[in-house]
């Protein structure tokens, strides 16, 4: 019997993989790994081996993987923490004897210029130099990072970015689960796949399908960096974090999130979801 596990259970991605591996193997075979293990009750119901891990806990993460064959290391979101705590993670596998890690990295890791990049390139190190057998799934952004702001959309009429006419290739979170899950059953080592949907879209192409599906005009409004990170901060976020994400948003106008390989549904086995779909289900919400 073949034992995969989940590190990051109990976060939104961690939960589509495990619902993605009940479907494909028996819930005893599934170790789902969570700060929280009470967090995951429904899981430890339906047979899944539910057990406490923490990345800041070395000792927690060595008794968690004992007896485990596979792991998915879903990256943390403690930023500037990531490649510590990865590490803890990779060397427990290590000691644990796991034959094989999948881990969930970011579009174009080695050569991105995304402020997020250089943790997931650090981590990408600390496999290569393990001496385990691993799978990079560079995953490109959630389609769900652009339609969670819909809400405001609708009451000013307004969607603001700093992407320019650049093509985004986004996917579902369900869409990238389903990959991640595909690799942890069957992945053999040895690949970097780039993850993203199979179809680019531009910022004024999601405004025009907003407005359709909407009812009522919708205008994407293009900015330049600096402008959109006023606007961020002046919806409430830290300086911070708005420049950050105002930097993502200028250098995915460049082709920072954009990749037409389509490795996640050859990977996946389906085709990814379209960016239509998920701003439906976003306004029904």
């Amino acid at each position: 019997m073949t034992t995969y596990a989940v590190t990051g259970a109990s976060g939104k991605l961690g939960r589509l993989v495990l619902d993605e591996l009940l479907q494909q193997t028996d819930a005893a075979n599934i170790v789902a790994l969570a700060r929280d293990p009470s967090t995951l009750q429904e899981y430890d119901q339906r047979g899944v081996q539910v057990r406490q891990a923490d990345y800041d806990d070395p000792d927690s993460l060595k008794a968690a993987l004992r007896g485990v064959d596979r792991l998915l290391l879903i990256s943390g979101n403690a930023v500037g923490e990531r490649e510590r705590q990865h590490g803890n993670v990779i060397n427990a596998a290590k000691e644990a004897g796991v034959s094989y890690i999948a881990y969930t990295s970011i579009l174009k890791g080695d050569r991105s210029r995304l402020a997020l990049a250089p943790e997931h390139v650090a981590t990408e190190k600390l496999l290569a130099g393990s001496g385990l057998n691993y799978d990079l799934l560079r995953n490109g952004w959630y389609s769900e990072n652009y339609t969670g702001g819909l809400a405001q959309a609708l009451e000013s009429g307004k969607i603001f970015g700093a992407v320019g006419q650049g093509k985004l290739s986004t996917a579902s979170r369900r869409d990238l689960a389903a990959g991640a899950a595909a690799a942890l059953l069957k992945g053999e080592g040895g690949r970097t796949y780039e993850l993203a949907g199979d179809s680019g879209w531009t910022m004024d192409e999601f405004a025009a399908e907003v407005s359709r599906q909407a009812g009522k005009p919708i205008a994407y409004v293009d900015q330049s960096e600096a402008e959109y990170a006023r606007v961020l901060e002046g919806a409430g976020l830290p300086p911070p974090v708005a420049a950050m994400l105002a930097s993502t948003s200028a250098l995915s106008g460049h082709g920072e999130l954009y990749d037409d390989s389509r490795n996640l549904s050859t990977l996946s086995g389906r085709p990814t979801t379209p960016i239509s779909e998920t701003i439906a289900a976003a306004l029904k919400g």
